[in-house]
């Protein structure tokens, strides 16, 4: 008996050794904990020009296509009513992908719409991320399917895949009849529903699109689709030829997925932002930037870029994540970066604008989540009209939230100081 718990001690240490082992080979993903950031060769680049556009088109691998058209669309009051008009008006397709699909009234009618469009003899796809998702209703799923609606889980936890479950689909799309789509923060659930009015109404931003760029949206699903259901989506009702729509502008669709090394968004918005020359407008709905962020947006403030930042308040729905980030707003705040929080609800707005010229508009937070493990996608548009349009937004959002002045913050309690140390040293797992 004296020695019969050294077998188990001896298993119990291999595994935590194991555990180890594979917590340090995963973090080698992750070199942007010890600061090695990205630096320009060969000039700087202005967002305004072409030659930026060529190298966001190089660096991604996105191409970048002429004659698209873009709405803004600021929370449920106006997004809502834009998803369920296209879905109303799908012909021949409607491929839907979403992180996150809960209950409430606007779940049910998107599911009706959906299955109305079905049983109209409409191919209608929809990924839900087997996570995300998982507080949906099944029955409103059975009802999906018999109508007509093939509906995927993407990567249903398994116990064989433990390393996956971190690794989601974060991605919001809806391409209709492969012509029209839509992409940005919304989940669809009565939390994105009304307009941001109280802390039960969350503020968030989509847009919807026409134009070639949409084929990048379609690509970004298909994608997904393929992995989860071996399906490969071909032919004119999912592709068709895309003309060019008179006025319109250069957009691209940047999508990334998890793997070793820097993903396609990460390195998109170190571009962005050492790009910058003028002004440099974030709104992140998760903000945790790991320390060559933090660098980044302090090399852009202390060259002379008004560089602001719009996170969660107090209603954020993962406090955790709040306080991850705190940990980073006095070395902002002391290079010059202005950070403000959201006050009157759940911030989940995902935006980047720079130079009042160039906005990127998807699901991309601002943390190691959306950089490294989540499959991500993000619109990306060179416009001084939307430009304006998401200048607009960002002022009204400013004017309710809180802005924090380097003093004041650095007199915050001890216990404050203590949790953001703690959460910090897990930031790249948030």
């Amino acid at each position: 008996m004296s020695g019969g718990w050294r077998p188990h001690a001896a298993w119990a240490g291999g595994l935590a050794l194991a555990g180890a082992a594979w917590y340090a080979s995963d973090s080698l993903r992750h070199r942007r904990e010890q600061r090695h950031g990205y630096e320009l060769r060969g000039g700087g680049l202005d967002v305004r020009e072409d030659g930026f556009l060529a190298a966001c088109e190089a660096l991604t691998g996105a191409p970048v296509s002429e004659g698209n058209e873009l709405e803004v669309l600021v929370n449920g009051d106006e997004i809502f009513p834009a998803l369920l008009e296209t879905i109303r008006g799908a012909r021949r397709t409607i491929d839907l992908e979403t992180y996150v699909y809960w209950r409430g009234a606007i779940a049910v009618e998107v599911g009706e719409a959906l299955c109305e469009r079905a049983r109209a003899g409409v191919e209608v796809n929809v990924i839900l991320d087997a996570v995300g998702a998982a507080k949906m209703d099944r029955d409103l799923v059975r009802r999906m399917r018999e109508a007509g609606v093939a509906v995927a889980f993407f990567r249903p936890p398994k116990a064989y895949a433990i390393r996956q479950i971190a690794k989601r689909t974060h991605r919001k799309l809806l391409i209709v009849d492969g012509c029209a789509g839509m992409i940005g923060g919304v989940g669809i659930a009565d939390e994105w529903t009304g307009n941001a009015q109280d802390p039960d109404h969350w503020r968030d931003t989509h847009v919807r699109v026409r134009g070639p760029v949409v084929r990048g949206l379609q690509g970004a699903f298909a994608e997904n689709w393929l992995e989860a259901t071996g399906d490969v989506l071909v032919g004119d009702a999912y592709l068709p030829a895309l003309e060019p729509v008179d006025g319109g502008g250069p957009m691209q669709v940047v999508r990334s997925s998890a793997g070793v090394g820097d993903t396609e968004v990460e390195a998109l918005y170190f571009l962005a932002i050492a790009s910058a020359r003028e002004t440099l407008d974030l709104t992140a709905a998760y903000f945790a930037p790991r320390p060559a962020f933090v660098d980044a947006l302090c090399d852009a403030a202390e060259r002379g870029v008004r560089t602001r930042v719009l996170a969660p308040g107090r209603h954020i729905d993962k406090g955790f994540v709040r306080t991850a980030g705190r940990a980073e707003y006095e070395r902002l705040l002391a290079c010059g970066v202005e950070v403000h929080e959201y006050g009157p609800t759940m911030l989940h707005a995902k935006t980047l604008c720079i130079d009042g010229a160039w906005a990127s508009i998807g699901s991309v937070n601002f943390d190691n989540r959306s950089f490294q493990l989540h499959d991500e996608a993000t619109l990306c548009v060179r416009s001084e009209r939307v430009a304006a349009r998401l200048a607009e937004v960002f002022e009204a959002d400013l004017a309710v939230s809180e802005p924090f002045a380097l003093e004041r913050w650095r007199r915050r309690p001890v216990r404050a100081r203590a949790a953001e140390r703690a959460l910090k040293l897990v930031r790249r797992e948030l």
